[in-house]
């Protein structure tokens, strides 16, 4: 485990640093000169070449590529162009509001996915798996703006049918009032889990249903067991490998969802801010941002291997394997 674990983070590094680098090159290519836009139209090149040594731009691209890499490596990502204020200051405060929204979304994904996908795995009437067939296409196919835009005429405050709940903004004092932060999370977080929901519950379907067509239900079932507790027993766990895939994939696919609902509900997180930054061209902004995605999805990728470890027999027999040869 000890090697596995020291591999994978090396591998975790050169990623990372492959995409630093792609990002910093895909930025410096973009047509336009960010001092001139910043410094105005009417402005003299003397104030452009000025904007242009702040901005450490005058540097080579190898100097700048550095300089940026080693002050994200210490916690340092620059400053705002347009507010001069720290970045990571200001992705700290809208991760509180990013990072919630992304765990509630996956929250009510599990909740509806499993759930759903193993009764329609255990359904023998060809009504309800015809339902539930088409209820999984239907669900995954709604765009996350749409589903948003039915939940707001539905729920919201002061413009839905039933008003319940917020549907624009964040309280200014965040999580210090917990109940009206949760609040504003929750059509959110249904908009995009509703969708992701459906997905999981395809995937659950299918691999529940390949364990029962399998000899693992049967052996269970033979042990006294009946269809149900064998399926949810021993299937449901032996599907479980590629279950932790699935959702590891799915979280990293939230993040677009969580931009499109952020920006939908007035929410100040991540999305918007990215959103915000790129129409701006925030360059130092954009690119330490895009490289905390990147550095997240590589993340989760690294979580799913190790719990792929801690949970399949077959790796940990691979492992013991390859310390015996």
């Amino acid at each position: 485990m000890a090697k596995f674990l020291v591999r994978r983070l090396v591998l975790f590094i050169l990623a990372l640093m492959g995409i630093s680098l792609l990002i910093f090159l895909a930025l410096r290519i973009l047509p336009g000169d960010v001092a001139a836009v910043m410094a105005g139209l009417d402005a003299p090149p003397a104030r452009v070449d000025r904007l242009r040594r702040q901005m450490g731009l005058d540097r080579s691209y190898p100097r700048q590529y550095l300089d940026w890499i080693s002050g994200f490596l210490q916690g340092d990502l620059g400053r705002s162009i347009l507010t001069n204020r720290p970045i990571a200051s200001q992705v700290g405060v809208r991760a509180q509001i990013t990072f919630p929204l992304i765990l509630l979304g996956l929250g009510v994904a599990l909740l509806l996915g499993i759930p759903l996908g193993c009764a329609a795995a255990l359904a023998r009437s060809p009504r309800m798996q015809s339902f539930s067939h088409m209820a999984a296409i239907v669900g995954g196919s709604i765009p996350a703006l749409w589903s948003g835009l039915l939940l707001i005429m539905l729920f919201a405050k002061g413009s839905g049918l039933i008003g319940l709940l917020p549907s624009q903004g964040f309280p200014a004092l965040g999580w210090a009032q917990p109940g009206q932060a949760l609040a504003a999370l929750i059509l959110p977080a249904l908009s995009t889990g509703i969708i992701v929901g459906a997905g999981i519950m395809r995937y659950t379907r299918s691999l529940l249903g390949d364990m029962l067509s399998s000899g693992y239900v049967d052996m269970g079932m033979a042990c006294g067991m009946t269809r149900t507790q064998a399926a949810l027993r021993i299937g449901l766990r032996l599907a479980s490998p590629q279950l932790v895939s699935v959702i590891g994939l799915t979280m990293a696919e939230m993040i677009t969802g969580v931009m499109v609902s952020e920006n939908l509900f007035a929410l100040p997180g991540l999305g918007s801010m990215l959103i915000t930054d790129v129409g701006n061209r925030d360059l130092p902004a954009v690119q330490s941002e895009l490289l905390l995605l990147a550095a997240f999805f590589l993340f989760l990728g690294l979580l799913v291997d190790v719990i792929h470890r801690l949970i399949d027999p077959r790796f940990r027999g691979a492992a013991r394997q390859e310390v015996a040869d």
